[in-house]
Formats: structure tokens, C-alpha cells, sequence
């Protein structure tokens, strides 16, 4: 599922950020681009020229920005290898979740296909990453991502964590402070009015979090979870 070419370090983290802009906006404007890797204007149009030049990309100039078919295989290879990773960090080398996404972001460049086979078999082949995020299959399959917040849910609603934003290491701290975690059991009590916080009941205790940090928990219905399987 790997391109002809093998993209740099910067193209990689490129096609990542294009891949992450399109699955939230349907494409990459080109000011996005440069706000979520903190670069120049001018910057990001030299990288994208380059990575048309490898047909990862379809660019016109202050046009959005979309990946081919070759840049959307290559942008979900590097994604692989990267939340992988994440996972062999925290599950072989006792690394706490919120230290594993900076070391990733740096060895994903640099493992062979052969060691990225080795991770995935020696972790049983799973399927979602320490924060909930899917692991993509070896053919290139994404599973699509649950996308359902927690502060959109009412009260008295039974959910179960899926995954989390996981960018933000003192966010995560802040999660693991409350209890806050995929596969945690929450139950909406109330959201406090006028934008306090949301209160929880967790298994053991109930807990209070800001609205912002529940717009970056992703839910599903505990009742989804635990219903029978008729296929």
C-alpha cells in the first residue's frame, strides 16, 4: 500500500496533516495546512508543489488541497506504523499515554516494514491505538473513527469511552486525573447550565470536567456495545 516513492520525514508529516484536514473537512485548504503544522504560507506552498510532483496530491494554487489515490495509501501507511507504535510504547515498554505520541511521531519515519509486521504481531493484531484511534489494516483499510462527543450527549445516557484527542499530553494527564479513559463506563448526570461543567458517574465515583475537554472525548451507546450480535 506504500508509494513508489518514499516520502521524507516532512512530506510524511504533510500527507498526515492533509489526511487529518480531509477526513474533518472533505480537503485541505492550504491555511489549514500551514495552522496545523505551524508553518509559513510560503512554506506550505513548496511542499505542496513537491508533493504533486510525486502525484500525491492534486494542487492549483489557492485551491484546496486533495490527496490521490498513491497519497492516500501512503498518508494511512505512515498512520499505521504510527499508532502502532503508540501502542508497543505503552505496551512493551511501559510508556505512559500521554509520552507516546512525540516518540512516535519521530520512529515512524524510520522502521522497516519488517519490524512494523513484528509490532502488530507481537501486540495480537489490534485494532485501535492507547487513545481509542484505529489502526489501520495492512491493506490499507481505515475503519472510520467514532465521532460522537461526549458534551453532545444528554443526561441519563449510559456511554462508553472510545477514543480520545491525544495531541495534548496535559490533556491527557487531565483525563487520567478524572478516570477518563477508552473503554471507561460514563453515565451523563447533568450539564451544568450556562457552560459549567458536564458531572459523570463513573463505576466508583462521579466526576466534573469542563465542556471543552468533552468536546475531545468520543462516546458510543453502552447499549450498542453490549447487544447481541444476530449477524
Amino acid at each position: 500500500m506504500t508509494s513508489v516513492h518514499s516520502p521524507s520525514e516532512s512530506s510524511a508529516n504533510y500527507l498526515k496533516a492533509i489526511y487529518h484536514l480531509s477526513e474533518l473537512y472533505g480537503a485541505a485548504e492550504q491555511q489549514q495546512i500551514a495552522l496545523a503544522l505551524g508553518v509559513s504560507a510560503a512554506g506550505v506552498t513548496k511542499m505542496l508543489r513537491s508533493l504533486a510532483k510525486y502525484d500525491w496530491i492534486t494542487y492549483t494554487p489557492y485551491k484546496k488541497v486533495y490527496l490521490t489515490e498513491s497519497g492516500r495509501s501512503t498518508a494511512i501507511e505512515i498512520i499505521r506504523r504510527h499508532r502502532l507504535i503508540e501502542l508497543y510504547l505503552v505496551k512493551t515498554l511501559g510508556y505512559e499515554w500521554d509520552k507516546v505520541h512525540p516518540e512516535a511521531e519521530r520512529l515512524e519515519h524510520y522502521i522497516s516494514d519488517e519490524f512494523e509486521e513484528r509490532i502488530e504481531r507481537l501486540l495480537g493484531y489490534p485494532t485501535v491505538d492507547p487513545h481509542g484511534d484505529p489502526i489501520p489494516g495492512r491493506d490499507g483499510a481505515m475503519p472510520p473513527p467514532v465521532t460522537t462527543t461526549l458534551n453532545s450527549m444528554p443526561c441519563g445516557e449510559r456511554l462508553v469511552i472510545s477514543r480520545v484527542i491525544d495531541e495534548d499530553d496535559a490533556f491527557l494527564r487531565y483525563l487520567d486525573e478524572h478516570g477518563l479513559r477508552p473503554g471507561t463506563r460514563v453515565l451523563v448526570i447533568e450539564h451544568e447550565p450556562y457552560g459549567g461543567s458536564l458531572r459523570l458517574q463513573l463505576e466508583d465515583r462521579e466526576v466534573r470536567i469542563s465542556p471543552q475537554a468533552a468536546e475531545s472525548i468520543y462516546v458510543v451507546p453502552e447499549v450498542l456495545l453490549s447487544a447481541p450480535d444476530t449477524k
